[in-house]
């Protein structure tokens, strides 16, 4: 199965992501049958208490694991929404990094890679939304040339802080990262305005690489006064 693993997957389309699930669920599906049929002569109290907790976790990231493997077994392949040959025609896009207690040692890499983006200088403006009202970070923006965002009180944390800074900007488009978390340079030109750029797709997600490799907590909300602005959020 190892072997036939390697060959199938240099294979186009969809078949060989289903080929591979298949011989996924099978040997997973034929360890879940062993661990039932076979582990499972335990004696009662703490031992068998504790060796059926572990045995409905594995059974539960059996289920999820099928779950998933449902929900991405066909995805999408959208293609990029080719963007004006003249430049001048490309739309106004504000990104947006919203910022609590974290040090500056991290936005500072989102930040510089965000001014970096492939597009026209006139036309991007990076706002640092920072909720935690430090002194350094208003010096930063300034010295980088980004923008600098503060509320009177942090009611409803990342998406208020977010909701806030939707009022005070007017770009066509809204990019949020999270502090920490870099955006490559065509973050903007190959897949996320041209999957946007329809009024069917008010909001999109794209992975980005991260500072720290932790899961993405991502709030957003789209303020009432702005219905008709586009969001883009990262993953």
């Amino acid at each position: 199965m190892w072997l036939l693993t390697l060959l199938v997957r240099q294979l186009p389309g969809y078949g060989p992501g289903i080929i591979m699930i298949v011989f996924s669920i099978i040997a997973s599906s034929r360890y879940i049958w062993w661990r039932l049929t076979q582990t499972m002569d335990l004696n009662t109290g703490f031992e068998g208490f504790f060796g059926a907790g572990l045995l409905a976790a594995e059974c539960y990231t059996w289920i999820i694991m099928v779950l998933g493997y449902v929900q991405n077994a066909r995805p999408l392949r959208r293609k990029s929404a080719p963007l004006p040959a003249d430049r001048a025609l490309w739309p106004t896009v504000d990104i947006f990094v919203p910022s609590y207690n974290e040090s500056l040692e991290v936005v500072k890499p989102t930040v510089f890679a965000a001014l970096n983006l492939d597009w026209p200088a006139d036309k991007l403006k990076v706002y640092i939304l920072d909720d935690g009202r430090r002194p350094q970070f208003r010096e930063f923006a300034a010295s980088c040339g980004a923008e600098y965002v503060i509320r009177s009180n942090n009611a409803h944390a990342k998406a208020g802080n977010l909701n806030h800074a939707l009022t005070i900007t007017h770009g066509e488009f809204v990019a949020i990262f999270d502090c920490d978390h870099i955006p490559v340079r065509t973050f903007l030109t190959t897949t996320w305005v041209g999957s946007c750029a329809t009024p069917s797709a008010p909001c999109c997600r794209r992975r980005t690489t991260s500072f720290r490799r932790t899961p993405l907590r991502e709030i957003w909300a789209l303020s009432a006064a702005c219905p008709t602005r586009a969001i883009c959020s990262t993953v």
